[in-house]
């Protein structure tokens, strides 16, 4: 018998059938990497747009992070995957300003890494996956 559970919401986008969108074990949730989709339609929104294809990520990462009982606040580490090195800037001004929103001030932020890769859809400028402790 595992204690694994499965975290799912509405709130982002549905996971592909081979994956989870979340699974917390003990004290730790991990959040599947999650793009900008639409998380009604699964639609990839924002194309060409990094800036808002980080926000609408963010965005998914925090609902999968609420659902499993779970906060910004909490999180250790952030993974930030970018198909291109010149969107670094722009994917690192909206990142910060989610982390300024949703930790209060003096909060200790999460560790980082950013990864140059393809990504699985065209439209994806941007991935993100997250690993907290409840």
């Amino acid at each position: 018998m595992s204690d694994k559970i499965e975290v799912r919401t509405d709130g982002a986008p549905a996971p592909a059938w081979v994956f989870s969108q979340g699974v917390r074990k003990g004290p730790l949730l991990q959040v599947s990497g999650q793009g900008p989709q639409d998380p009604s339609t699964g639609e990839y929104l924002h194309h060409g747009d990094v800036k808002a294809q980080t926000r609408r990520t963010l965005e998914n990462v925090k609902a999968i992070l609420t659902a499993g009982g779970a906060s910004v606040s909490d999180v250790i580490m952030f993974r930030v995957y970018l198909t291109k090195r010149s969107d670094f800037a722009a994917m690192n001004e909206v990142y910060g300003e989610f982390i300024k929103e949703n930790l209060a001030e003096g909060e200790v932020m999460p560790c980082r890494t950013t990864v140059f890769v393809e990504l699985p859809q065209e439209p994806m400028l941007v991935e993100i996956d997250a690993l907290a402790s409840v």
